[in-house]
């Protein structure tokens, strides 16, 4: 009894994510264009109205997500440091003597 209520769980948690998954994927589809970051939709545009122009950034990331991509990466470590050293981190100080 208990290995079917298992699969019917399971059964039903697919029944719930997959449609939910597929509308997301769906919605995300119909953007009609690419949407622009802070820095071109707002920085760019208030600095041309000032009269300065953009200028190359003093480290250069190159195209694509690379920045996102380190800032990822960087969280991830910190997290599993920070997961290692919980107990040290927020646990009870120990009174020696």
């Amino acid at each position: 009894m208990p290995e079917r209520k298992r699969k019917l769980k399971i059964v039903l948690i697919h029944i719930v994510l997959l449609p939910t998954v597929l509308f997301v994927f769906y919605f995300f589809t119909l953007a009609p264009k690419p949407w622009t970051g802070v820095d071109e939709a707002v920085v760019e545009k208030i600095a041309k109205e000032h009269g300065r122009e953009a200028r190359k950034p003093l480290i250069d990331p190159g195209e694509g997500d690379l920045l996102l991509f380190a800032f990822l990466v960087a969280g991830a470590v910190g997290g599993f440091a920070a997961g290692y050293y919980w107990r040290k981190l927020v646990g009870e100080k120990k009174d020696k003597g």
